[in-house]
């Protein structure tokens, strides 16, 4: 028998208005009519798996189920459930994307989108985190996640043994539909340090101020990665679990502790 779904909670961390989360939207309501959007009023990318702890969290309801969030992507999910739907109505499925960029490898370190879901998971609830790779300085096309997105979802929310402690991170690759070669299940990969680096300026005013810069370094796309996947032009499927104990090291502590 297939899982039930009769609500879900649509969320992302590009944007209540960005144009990935729309196309999110309408896959939601491909599964079921109870769908509700609540995203932060402006882009949060890189927000990770943060909370408001020292800031109100303000809100405003632009309509009977959608909501914007000053705040982050995992405020978003602690104000669908707790505030918006109430504890005795949660949903079934949680989805976050879908993503204007990769969240590959380390990127799961940092990305919103994926802390959404990862929030979810933690409350229990099957969530699955979307991302569309975009070409380097270019523009989000969307080619392949409209073109096989919905269907894949509709694949996944038939999962019966859907661990509870686990979550679903997708990549659509950056080609056409057409050009999608295929989906694989994979594992999160690690691209060689220095992705992300300081880039020092100076303003008008003479004063000195710092963009992050990225700067992702090709390498490391050993097979079965989602790095390797996306190399190929297909799409990485990875399940990510929110236990993160190296068992195989903690072993080895044991020995050398004792």
């Amino acid at each position: 028998m297939s899982r039930v779904i009769n609500r879900i909670l649509v969320t992302n961390d590009d944007g209540i208005d960005a144009p990935g989360i729309k196309l999110l939207e309408n896959i939601a309501l491909s599964l079921c009519s109870d769908v509700w959007v609540v995203a932060p009023t402006s882009e949060r990318s890189g927000a990770g798996h943060s909370i408001s702890l020292t800031n109100p969290i303000r809100s405003k309801k632009l309509s009977e189920k959608k909501f914007e969030v000053e705040g982050t992507p995992t405020d978003c999910v602690l104000m669908g459930l707790w505030q918006f739907m109430g504890e005795d109505q949660l949903p079934d499925l949680v989805l976050s994307g879908i993503n204007s960029g990769a969240n590959l490898a380390e990127d799961v370190s940092y990305s919103g989108t994926i802390a959404a879901a990862m929030e979810a998971t933690l409350m229990g609830i099957p969530a699955i985190s979307l991302s569309q790779v975009r070409p380097p300085r270019g523009k989000t096309d969307f080619l392949s996640a409209k073109e096989h997105a919905q269907k894949l979802v509709h694949k996944l929310v038939k999962l019966e043994d859907w661990p509870k402690d686990s979550l679903i991170n997708i990549n659509f690759p950056d080609c056409s539909g057409k050009e999608t070669a295929g989906i694989e299940v994979t594992s999160q990969g690690h691209r060689p340090p220095g992705s992300f680096t300081i880039e020092p300026r100076v303003d008008a005013r003479n004063q000195p101020y710092y963009w992050v810069r990225i700067n992702h370094i090709q390498g490391n796309e050993l097979p079965g990665t989602d790095l390797s996947a996306i190399a190929l032009n297909k799409i990485s499927v990875t399940t990510i679990k929110m236990n993160f104990t190296d068992e195989k090291w903690n072993d080895s502590l044991k020995t050398v502790l004792q």
